[in-house]
């Protein structure tokens, strides 16, 4: 069973920048997550707040830190899942484009 969660847009704040330090900015995720079905599902609303919840509070510096901190706590809340795709964008911190950072995680057996 597969989990989309699209353009899940909230602020918080994220980036190197000085200013980046200063003010909440707009991001964006999006999420496939893979799980086991036969052993129960997954509430995509937990997921979203998780996500949420943690990007808010942690104050990454960096959307890759972002990412693997969103992979380690959903596969330690949820031990079903089988591979999670996330994908991180800043669509207002260069003007004229949207950058994003992705990764796809396989959790370890």
């Amino acid at each position: 069973m597969t989990i989309h969660i699209e353009d899940l847009k909230f602020q918080c704040i994220i980036g190197i920048l000085d200013f980046e330090r200063v003010s909440p900015q707009d991001v964006i995720v999006n999420i496939l997550v893979e799980y086991n079905y036969e052993n129960g599902f997954i509430n995509y609303a937990e997921i979203v707040d998780i996500v949420k919840n943690l990007m808010i509070k942690s104050e990454f510096l960096l959307i890759e830190d972002a990412l693997g901190a969103i992979n380690l706590n959903l596969t330690k809340e949820f031990s079903t899942i089988n591979n999670i795709f996330i994908k991180i964008t800043k669509p207002s911190i260069l003007r004229d484009v949207k950058v994003s950072v992705s990764k796809h995680y396989i959790p370890q057996s």
